[in-house]
């Protein structure tokens, strides 16, 4: 790289510093380069947006222009039946959220505790690792759809004492059966990720088993797979619509009520910007985490 070096201080006087000042200044082929750059940079984003614009211009005429377009704006675009729909679909989203979150807290707990049976050590948990590994074979393999039926239908049909009805707890505990076993596979897949010389550095320290997982294994694993889990979590938070076929007046059901009313269909639009609007902010958080990890690992390799 081209540089040049000025001298800005000369010859120091009385009471000052002996030598000279030197001060970086990048040479004239240099600048010339970076001021390339920025221009070929601008450029670029020129040509894309442009090319982007382009695309939704003729995506937009191309629909406009079809010739179902008026039937499917009448259906799918009211304005009107948006407007008188749109505040009971958002009453029935908060129900959405609410079970999202109790869900999201109740599958990150057993999908750890899961996690961690299965790479315990321990000879007497055998029977343990055997149990989790079953469980995560099966309720992997289940749609979740599937189980919300039959958690749903199956579990009250029991009759056990203390058995819930209302049918969106019966939703929750469907979700999260299936999302723990998924849960349990990326935090084990953390935990295997960890190398093994942490585990042997904090065993020659003195930490027993119990305090090396606690210390050293698990604060690196999450780490590692918070980026995976908002994934799955995003997938919940969509999957919440799912209980809508057990009757809940979640965002889905009273959509479908007002859209089966009138035959209008715009309440499923309604329904579909709420989840877009959780989902989207929830991805690019995902995507922003999964660049400082992979920034923090070619740092880490590169030393």
């Amino acid at each position: 790289m081209d540089v040049s070096i000025e001298d800005s201080g000369g010859e120091s006087g009385e009471g000052g510093d002996d030598g000279a000042h030197m001060e970086y200044r990048p040479s004239a082929g240099q600048q010339e380069r970076e001021r390339f750059r920025r221009s070929r940079k601008r450029r670029d984003q020129w040509i894309a947006a442009l090319c982007t614009l382009g695309f939704v211009v003729v995506v937009v005429v191309g629909v406009v222009a079809s010739p179902g377009w008026d039937r499917v704006h009448s259906l799918f675009l009211d304005h009107s039946e948006f407007t008188r729909t749109f505040p009971a679909i958002l009453r029935g989203f908060w129900l959405n959220v609410q079970m999202f979150l109790i869900a999201e807290v109740l599958i990150l707990v057993l999908g750890l505790l899961l996690a961690v049976v299965r790479v315990t050590r321990a000879p007497g948990l055998l029977p343990l690792r055997l149990a989790a590994t079953l469980y995560v074979d099966v309720f992997r393999g289940v749609p979740t759809l599937l189980l919300v039926f039959l958690v749903g239908f199956g579990l009250p049909a029991l009759q056990l004492q203390g058995t819930p009805t209302q049918p969106w707890v019966l939703g929750v505990i469907a979700l999260v059966l299936s999302y723990t076993a998924y849960v349990a596979e990326v935090f084990r897949a953390g935990l295997n990720s960890v190398h093994p010389a942490q585990r042997n550095a904090a065993r020659a320290l003195g930490l027993n088993e119990t305090q090396t997982l606690r210390h050293v294994i698990l604060p690196q694993a999450v780490r590692t797979v918070v980026p995976p889990l908002l994934n799955d979590f995003i997938a919940l938070q969509k999957d919440t619509a799912l209980v809508a076929v057990l009757g809940p007046l979640e965002a889905l059901r009273v959509a479908q009520i007002n859209a089966d009313y009138d035959f209008n269909y715009t309440p499923y639009l309604g329904a579909a910007l709420l989840f877009i609007a959780i989902t989207i902010p929830m991805t690019r958080y995902a995507d922003r985490l999964q660049r400082k990890v992979a920034q923090r690992t070619w740092a880490e390799a590169g030393r």
